[in-house]
C-alpha cells in the first residue's frame, strides 16, 4: 500500500522537476540566441577569411582563437576580449616555436600543455580558460604543422591573430546599447533593496524578527547581483571608450559608474540595519510610540528606495527629473532622523537610527548629492 502510494507522488515530482528544468532551460536559450549568434559568427568568420581569402588550408586555429576569445557571455568585455586572444596567440605560437625545434614528441606535448594551461591561469582566474587553451594546446601538438604555406609551421599563429581580430570586430560593431545591462542590473539591485526595507519595516509593525531575517538574507544574497553590475558597468565602459558609435553615451556610463558605487554601500548599510533591528525586536527596545515612528521611517525609505529604482530605469531626459525627485524625497527624509523626533529613547533604538543616518546618506549621493551637501540634510545631534 505504501508504494502504491509513494509511486504517483514520485511521478508527480519528477513530473515538476522536469518541468521546471525545461522552463529554465528554454529561458536560458532565449537569454543565448545573441551570444550564440556571435560565436558563430566569429568562429565561421574568422575560418573563411583565412581559408578564402589569405588561402589557409584548414585554418582550424583561425575558428579557434576567435571562439575562446570571444566566449560566452551577455556582454564581452574589450579588455577580456584582447588579452584572451592574445593570449591564444602566444600559446599558438609557443607551441609552434617548441614543435620546430623539439620534434613532435610526448615531452614537447607535455610542454606545450602545461605552458598554455599556466598562461591561461595568468589570464584568467576561472577554470573554463584554463580548459579551452588545454584543448587547444594539444590539438596544436596532434595536428600537423603546415609545412607548404607561406609562414611554414608558424601559419597557425597567424590563423589565430585572425580570429582574435574577428572576435574584436564582433565585440566593436554588434549592435547594442551600453546602456542597456548595467541600466537592469541597476534596477534589480535596488528593487530587491526597496523589498527589504519593506521587510524590515513589516518586521518592526509586528515584532517579528523572522522577516528582519529574511531582508537580511536578501542583502547578503545580493553580492553576486553587485559584482555583476560592477562588470555590466565596465563593458559599458569599455565600449563607450573604443567603440565610435556609442561615444555619445560615456558620460552617461561614468554616472551610472557612480551610482553602482553608492548602492553598494547602501546595500551594505542595510545588512547593518537589518541585523541591529532583529536585535531590537527580539529584546523588545522600542515603545509603541517608537515603534509606529520607526516602521513609518522605514516604510518612506522603501519609497525613495522605489523612486530611486524608477529614475535608474529612465537613461532618456527624464533620468535627472527623476533623480531629482528621489534627491527631494531623501532630503526631506534625512531631515526627520534624529531619535528624540521618532520617540525613541533606549540605547538599541537610537542605534538603529544612526544606521538609518547612514543609509539615507548612501542613498543621497546614489541620487546625486555630493557627501557634504547629503550630511548637511541630517539634524544636529
Amino acid at each position: 500500500m505504501t508504494t502504491e502510494r509513494s509511486t504517483p507522488r514520485l511521478l508527480a515530482r519528477a513530473r515538476r522537476f522536469t518541468a521546471r528544468r525545461v522552463r529554465v532551460g528554454v529561458r536560458r536559450m532565449r537569454r543565448s540566441v545573441i551570444p550564440a549568434l556571435q560565436m558563430t559568427v566569429a568562429g565561421v568568420g574568422a575560418y573563411t577569411i583565412a581559408e578564402r581569402v589569405l588561402g589557409h588550408d584548414d585554418p582550424l586555429f583561425a575558428a579557434i582563437a576567435a571562439l575562446i576569445a570571444l566566449g560566452f557571455t551577455k556582454e564581452p568585455r574589450m579588455r577580456k576580449v584582447l588579452e584572451v586572444s592574445v593570449g591564444c596567440t602566444l600559446g599558438i605560437l609557443i607551441g609552434d616555436l617548441l614543435l620546430h625545434q623539439l620534434g613532435s614528441n610526448l615531452g614537447t606535448a607535455t610542454l606545450v600543455l602545461f605552458l598554455s594551461i599556466m598562461l591561461a591561469r595568468f589570464l584568467d582566474s576561472g577554470p573554463v580558460l584554463a580548459m579551452q587553451m588545454g584543448l587547444q594546446a594539444l590539438l596544436v601538438v596532434l595536428i600537423p604543422p603546415p609545412e607548404a604555406a607561406a609562414l611554414g609551421p608558424f601559419t597557425r599563429s597567424l590563423d589565430a591573430i585572425i580570429g582574435g581580430a574577428v572576435a574584436m570586430a564582433i565585440t566593436l560593431l554588434t549592435p547594442k546599447d551600453p546602456r542597456r545591462e548595467p541600466i537592469a542590473e541597476l534596477k534589480s539591485v535596488v528593487d530587491a533593496m526597496t523589498l527589504s526595507l519593506r521587510d524590515v519595516a513589516e518586521a518592526v509593525r509586528n515584532s517579528d524578527s523572522r522577516q528582519a531575517w529574511h531582508s537580511l538574507i536578501r542583502c547578503r544574497g545580493l553580492q553576486p547581483q553587485i559584482d555583476e553590475l560592477r562588470s555590466a558597468v565596465n563593458s559599458a565602459k569599455e565600449l563607450t571608450v573604443f567603440s565610435p558609435a556609442y561615444r555619445k553615451h560615456r558620460h552617461y556610463v561614468r554616472h551610472m559608474a557612480e551610482v553602482a558605487d553608492q548602492v553598494d554601500l547602501a546595500v551594505r548599510s542595510m545588512r547593518v540595519v537589518a541585523r541591529r533591528i532583529i536585535s531590537t525586536v527580539d529584546h523588545a527596545s522600542l515603545s509603541d510610540e517608537a515603534v509606529e515612528n520607526l516602521a513609518a521611517i522605514l516604510d518612506e525609505f522603501a519609497e525613495c528606495s522605489l523612486l530611486l529604482s524608477q529614475a535608474v530605469a529612465e537613461p532618456g531626459s527624464a533620468y535627472t527629473r527623476r533623480m531629482e525627485t528621489a534627491q527631494e524625497a531623501l532630503s526631506a527624509l534625512a531631515q526627520r532622523l534624529h531619535p528624540k523626533s521618532l520617540g525613541i529613547g533606549t540605547l538599541e533604538g537610537e542605534t538603529v537610527v544612526l544606521l538609518l543616518r547612514t543609509l539615507v546618506v548612501d542613498l543621497l549621493q546614489a541620487a546625486g548629492s555630493s557627501h557634504e551637501d547629503a550630511r548637511e540634510q541630517l539634524p544636529e545631534l
